[in-house]
This record gives C-alpha cells, structure tokens and sequence, in this order.
C-alpha cells in the first residue's frame, strides 16, 4: 500500500513543504525511518532527529521554526501526533479482519451471535449471551451467561468477562482483561474472620472504551460499576465495585480506585496513582503519578500531585524545598552552636 505526501495531505487537510510526489508505504519513528517510511514529530525532544531523519514525508505541526534545510518532505498540520493516529487507523482499517467461528470452542444454544463476528478456538460463550456484529473475540477467552457484547468490539486473547456485564460498541479489551470479577467485600466477624459478601451487581462498558492488558474491573455489590463512553484505562489498573469513571478519561498503569469513587469526566490520572473509596473527584482534574488521592476533589480543571496529594504547583515547590532539607539542617545546627558560644 503506497501514498504520496499530496495525497495525505489531502486526507489531514495539511499544507507540503517538499516534494509534493515523493510516495511511502510505511511507518516508523522518525529516529529510524528510511526513505520509504513516514515519521512524525510532536515531542520537542526529538527535533534534532528532525534534521537527520532519512525519513520519506514527515509530520509536523503548523508552528514549528526550521533552524536549517532538511531533506524530507514535510507536512504541516495543525496537531501532528492527532493526525497520526488518523493515518494509522485508517491504515488498520484496511486490514483485512478474521471472520467465523474455529474449533474447538464452546457456544450456548440460547447465545446470539451476529453477522461478521469472529471467535476463535477455545472461546466459551455462556448462555443468553449477546455478540453484536463484526466483534471479534480472540482464542482462550471466555463470555459468561448474559454477557452482552456490541458492535465492532475486540477481546483480545485469554480475555474473562463475567455474567451479566454489558460491553458496549467499539471497545477494545487487550489480553488478560477481567470485567466483573467480585468486589472486594467482606464483613468483619467477633471472631475475628471475615464473612464474604455476594457481589450481585455487574459491570458496564459503554462506547468507544479500552481497557489495557491485565486490567481487572470488579462487578458492583449492588447496581453497577460503569465506565463511560470514550474511558482509556492502560495496562495493570485495578477499579474496584461500584467505581463509576466519566466520560474520556484516561488513567496510566498501575492505578488503583477503591470501592464506589467517582472520576469526573476528561480526567488525566498518571501512573501509580491510589484513590480511597467513597471519594469523588471532578471534572478535568490532573493527577500526577505515584500520588495519593485521600479526599474528594471538588474543583474541576486543576492538577494535584502527591501522597497525599495536594494542589501541583505547590507540590513541586515543597519538594524542592524537602531536597534541601538536610543543608538546611546543617546550617540551623551551625547557627544553634554559634548562639550556645556566644
């Protein structure tokens, strides 16, 4: 498959500095592209690669100042790293997706299946379930009773969704992913033990959500615990029973969201990050990694970072200041001795 830097210039709606017929036919990141390949550059740190790329066409964005001549093409757009993912899902849109039902695999007689769906071998698909058309479930994984799945959907191989959770169009779910496990209830005994409690609340996905590697979401106690449309979650995130998460959030690796909190909409959570239960945090809001979320947060659109975590700016000036806490020990000893001499 080949194109010529006129032709996605067309698709991106982006302005050609160069050679408007040069052609490639794949991609690579700008550091490593050859001259049939086309790169881009968002992040200011790789603009040196800029001037030495043997890249066919770049992309880059409408503000960037060349500091001297370079010998790709280049084209400009108004967000480089957005019109990336633009050619790159048009390019995965070409591919040609698996259809049909291998074997061995196990599929309820009451399950729905529709048209254009794929299931791969060793799949189980439970009883009353619901597969929407053109979703694909990879090999080892398994669809509880009353599962229903949407359209355009993919669960990745050795994926679990359990009963009665809903899973909506559009949604990606990669390799190991748990939907509906049981929360994490259990009620404190005189004696000492710990009495289970039946989780009997499940999990839903709406649209357009995906859901990293190894990530496990448990089914609520009661009602459901929800993610709503557009929500990214990375790999390893753990989000207990009845959490609800808004609209296109995105939260990194390693996150862990106790029971029956409630992310906002368009948040950006970092890596590491642990929120206690029963909390609500608010629209926009920005959390640095590592940080501890220990108390709602009401006002939308500011950052925190932290443990516990308080308002950002501030937070980076305290640890400044932290670092130099043993000078600053060492000077108040001196001035300490200086008044005992005195």
């Amino acid at each position: 498959m080949q194109f010529s830097a006129q032709q996605i210039a067309q698709l991106l709606q982006g302005t050609i500095e160069g050679d408007a017929n040069v052609c490639v036919h794949s991609f690579a990141k700008i550091e490593e592209a050859r001259p049939n390949d086309l790169a881009f550059l968002a992040n200011p740190k790789y603009l040196p690669h800029l001037y030495t790329t043997q890249a066919g066409i770049i992309l880059v964005n409408n503000d960037l100042v060349l500091e001297k001549p370079i010998a790709a093409t280049l084209i400009r757009v108004e967000d480089a790293y957005s019109a990336l993912a633009t050619l790159l899902n048009l390019y995965n849109s070409r591919q040609k997706p698996l259809v049909g039902i291998e074997q061995p695999c196990y599929i309820h007689e009451t399950a729905t299946i529709e048209e254009g769906v794929y299931i791969g071998a060793f799949s189980y698909i439970g009883a009353g379930s619901k597969i929407g058309k053109q979703t694909q479930i990879f090999p080892h994984s398994y669809i509880g009773a009353n599962v229903t799945i949407g359209q355009n959907t993919t669960l990745y191989s050795g994926v679990k969704v359990y009963h009665n959770c809903q899973i909506g169009n559009h949604c990606i779910l990669h390799a190991g992913v748990v939907i509906g496990s049981d929360g994490f209830g259990f009620a404190p005994q005189t004696d000492g033990s710990f009495q289970k409690i039946p989780q009997i609340g499940n999990v839903i996905l709406k649209n357009f959500v995906e859901i990293g590697a190894n990530t496990c979401i448990d089914r609520a106690t009661m009602g459901s615990t929800i993610l709503h449309d557009g929500v990214k979650l990375d790999n390893l995130i753990q989000v207990a029973h009845n959490v609800e998460i808004g609209e296109n959030t995105v939260i990194a690796a390693q996150t862990g969201i106790a029971g029956s909190t409630k992310l906002g909409k368009n948040c950006l959570i970092g890596g590491q990050v642990g929120f206690v239960g029963h909390i609500v945090v608010a629209d926009g809001t920005k959390i640095n990694a590592q940080s501890g979320i220990a108390k709602s947060i009401t006002t939308p659109n500011e950052a925190y970072g932290g443990s516990p975590a308080f308002a950002y700016k501030e937070n980076v000036r305290a640890n400044i200041v932290f670092k130099q806490l043993p000078d600053i020990e060492k000077r108040l000893r001196e001035v300490e001795q200086q008044v005992k001499n005195n």
